[in-house]
């Protein structure tokens, strides 16, 4: 037996700190001294340390729970410290919950303190405690100073937690309720920690769960408040009679006083009493809100889709579940399903709750997983209109549905810009980019180009009604949302979503992808340029922006990407503008090169064949677009060993472009350079290098030192330098091109060409470990990026062979 007076431990699993509150509470007014990290160790202490000495010196009481023996949980650690140093009976279970004990606890006799009354709880801890006793001596008479330590204070202690207080009005629990510990641990915590502020607002899109999980909140921290209050207030105008009823509730006001009257008395009353929770669900506009948040010592929480509340409360994020919470809420509500499914459904569904809801409710009414995943991809604003659980107010479709009828009434800017992102990637769009101008830009989407102010409203609108992630003048909808407003779109929206898509690509559009300029603005802009149907293309300038976005891909190395966009560019506009039509030969040009560049230099050539037909039969032989395909065909002639064929056209395309277009035009140069290439492979490399001298020259002073085309031609000239015998020319020309293309990246195709041939002169001057480690590292590079069978990559494993002299 015990006496009272020791000190005890209080050890909890976090999501039960409303019961380890009442415990320890009940234990120091026994007289107990009791150690809880909530009440006694300060923020920056070490929370090992600090756990490692209670266990040292103290009786632990341990709060058994489904929670307490998560093994990922620090309350493993405490049980089976405790077991380890083989001082069981330093060990005081109590049951919260039915949850079952680890094996090797359940020896212990755990008395159980679910679904007692408080005065039955609080007999059964405290015995447990001190263990079954008899009176020494007389009892002392119960009189006035005979309480525990904080009644003589004052304190009037929490309740029983799960019992609720008479001014009661928060809506029923939510049975299934899952997960959320951490978030639950971090309000009460923020409520709880006597900071400035004491309102914390939920925020969140919609169908995260912000209002279940404030529920689940008043729920499991009822114990800790004498009043709690639910208030409606997606309609700010009425506020104020919810909390006139709340006036009354509290007697702070007789019924039928006149709600400004009322309003005053209630904040008088707030602020003269503590240990009062009020929850305002679904508030979106902080100004409307902000004179009905009282002062006073108590807590507020605020539910919202609109992120902007930083003026007044406290934000918390709100997103969608862990995926292990999303697994067990979906096994919870669907028996048989499996954790690989589980895991499958929950990250089609972005771990979103409504909608993982919705799903178990369906698979739950024998709708088999298979059939659901398929009806999702057929028609998700369908599936995610069906299967509305217990609790939330409308389907996710539903609620989508009614943010853009808002947005429809309120912000028609707001709306265009959510309808053309919901034909783009799901990756942020840069509105901020949009700052090229375009003829005739529809009505609806004109403001978001011209006027600042209106493009911010619009973003500010859609953050507000919880659609889009707005962030450093971008736009992104959630990929879950994006789906459905796309389905929901009838066919004269989406008619008019595609042309302000179109018009907000073309204000983005950075320029020529093939100038370094522009290179820093291409990378937010690819996704979108690479999604939207090429049939919703309707202007020149849009074709030619979804063609440029897939020669900068191939610029990069990033060809097999940018083929089957190609592809698929050139067949829809081949079917709907006809095979001469010009964009549809721009489609053809782009996607010859592609084929070149993933190695299908046949289906290469015979495109180019026949571009250059109907080119030179639309456009005559001189025309610069001809003469394009001209040397791009030369290119492919050249690439299935036809060299002399490539010899030939290229400088009948040379002096062409040399009488049409000057002698130091871009193309004209980039023909020079090509050319060079074909005399050295038929061994007249004197003539390459002088024709190469002159281009470089040329390049440096029109294109730039760093341009791409003017590093090809310094790499080309590198290596008939070395042919030649100028092997420190070559390596001097290498290392500068090498260093200058890195700006492409390490793994770049061209640096990787630059790196093998620099390896190689660098052997020939004697550097051999320098030029066996620069070969090491191009291969694995090669080998990674390439594939082990590219010609590149084999070449450098040959030359590398060299160099470590294998046989």
């Amino acid at each position: 037996m015990v006496e009272v007076g020791g000190r005890v431990f209080v050890s909890h699993a976090g999501a039960d700190r409303a019961w380890a509150e009442w415990v320890a509470w009940q234990l120091e007014d026994a007289g107990y001294a009791v150690e809880l990290d909530y009440w006694d160790w300060r923020a920056g202490e070490n929370f090992i340390l600090k756990m490692n000495a209670a266990l040292g010196r103290e009786r632990m009481l341990a709060v058994f729970s489904e929670a307490y023996f998560d093994p990922d949980r620090f309350t493993t650690e405490e049980w089976t410290a405790v077991l380890a140093a083989k001082e069981k009976e330093k060990l005081i279970p109590v049951r919260i919950d039915t949850a079952p004990a680890p094996q090797i606890l359940r020896p212990l006799l755990a008395p159980s303190l679910v679904d007692l009354e408080e005065e039955e709880a609080r007999a059964v801890l405290l015995e447990a405690v001190s263990g079954p006793r008899r009176p020494d001596g007389k009892p002392a008479f119960p009189g006035a100073g005979s309480g525990g330590r904080l009644r003589a204070l004052g304190a009037s202690g929490p309740r029983l937690p799960g019992s609720l207080p008479r001014v009661w009005n928060l809506p029923g629990r939510n049975a299934g309720f899952t997960g959320r510990d951490g978030l639950l641990v971090h309000l009460r915590q923020a409520l709880t920690s006597n900071a400035r502020v004491a309102v914390q607002a939920l925020r969140g899109r919609g169908g995260v769960g912000k209002t279940q999980l404030a529920i689940e909140y008043g729920h499991r921290f009822a114990g800790e408040y004498e009043l709690a209050w639910w208030i409606r207030s997606e309609e700010p105008a009425l506020i104020p009679d919810q909390l006139a009823v709340l006036a009354v509730k509290t007697g702070a006001a007789q019924a039928g006083t006149p709600p400004t009257e009322a309003l005053e008395a209630l904040a008088e009353e707030l602020r003269t009493r503590g240990r009062w929770l009020l929850v305002f669900d679904n508030a979106e506009d902080p100004a409307a809100l902000a004179p009905y948040l009282p002062g006073g010592s108590g807590h507020v929480l605020i539910t919202s889709r609109n992120p902007r509340w930083q003026d007044h409360a406290a934000p918390v994020e709100v997103d969608g579940f862990a995926r292990t919470e999303s697994i067990a809420l979906l096994q919870t509500r669907v028996p048989g399903l499996g954790e690989h499914d589980a895991d499958r459904l929950a990250h089609q569904l972005e771990d979103l709750p409504l909608a993982l809801v919705q799903a178990a409710a369906l698979l739950a009414d024998g709708l088999t997983l298979p059939q659901y995943l398929r009806l999702l991809g057929e028609n998700i604003g369908r599936v995610l209109d069906k299967g509305r659980p217990h609790g939330y107010p409308v389907s996710l479709a539903a609620q989508i549905r009614l943010s853009t009828q808002h947005l429809a009434k309120a912000q028609p800017t707001a709306l265009a810009l959510l309808h053309a992102c919901a034909l783009l990637a799901p990756e942020p769009f840069p509105l901020h980019a949009c700052t090229g101008p375009v003829a005739d830009p529809p009505p609806d989407v004109a403001g978001l180009l011209n006027d600042p102010f209106e493009a911010t409203d619009a973003l500010g609108a859609l953050a507000r009604q919880g659609l889009a992630r707005v962030q450093d003048g971008t736009v992104q909808l959630h990929r879950l949302t994006q789906a459905v407003v796309h389905d929901q779109l009838t066919p004269a929206e989406r008619t008019s979503a595609a042309r302000a898509a179109e018009t907000l690509l073309i204000s983005a559009h950075p320029g020529d992808a093939a100038d370094p300029t522009t290179w820093p603005a291409w990378p937010d802009l690819i996704p979108h340029l690479l999604t939207l149907d090429p049939a919703s293309l309707t202007t020149s300038d849009g074709r030619y922006a979804a063609c440029e976005a897939c020669w900068y891909l191939m610029d990069r190395g990033n060809a097999p990407t940018a083929l089957p966009r190609l592809q698929h560019l050139h067949h829809t506009w081949t079917r709907t503008l006809g095979p001469d039509h010009q964009h549809t030969l721009w489609a053809a040009n782009y996607l010859g090169r592609a084929y070149n560049d993933t190695q299908n230099h046949t289906q290469a050539r015979a495109l180019d064949e026949d571009t250059l037909e109907r080119r030179r039969r639309v456009l005559g032989d001189d025309h610069p677009d001809t003469l394009g395909t001209a040397s791009n065909l030369a290119i492919r002639l050249a690439a299935l060993g036809e060299v002399e064929a490539a010899r030939a056209l290229g400088q009948d395309t040379l002096e062409r472009r040399r009488r049409v277009l000057g002698e130091d035009h871009p193309d004209t140069l980039a023909a020079a350079s090509n050319l060079a290439i074909w005399l050295a492979a038929l061994g007249e490399v004197e003539a390459a290098r002088a024709l190469g001298q002159d281009t470089l020259e040329r390049q440096r002073r029109v294109r730039g030192e760093d341009h791409p085309d003017t590093l090809g031609t310094a790499y080309n000239l590198s290596i008939w330098l070395a042919e030649l015998g100028e092997v420190e020319a070559a390596r001097v020309l290498g290392e500068d091109t090498l260093e200058r293309r890195r700006v492409l990246g390490e793994d770049h195709p061209d640096t990787l060409a630059a790196a093998s041939n620099l390896s190689i002169w660098l052997a020939e001057l004697g550097e051999v470990e320098a030029a066996r480690a620069l070969g090491e590292d191009t291969l694995e590079r090669r080998r990674r990026v390439q594939g082990e069978d590219h010609p590149d990559t084999l070449r450098t494993a040959r030359i590398l062979k060299g160099l470590r002299g294998d046989a």
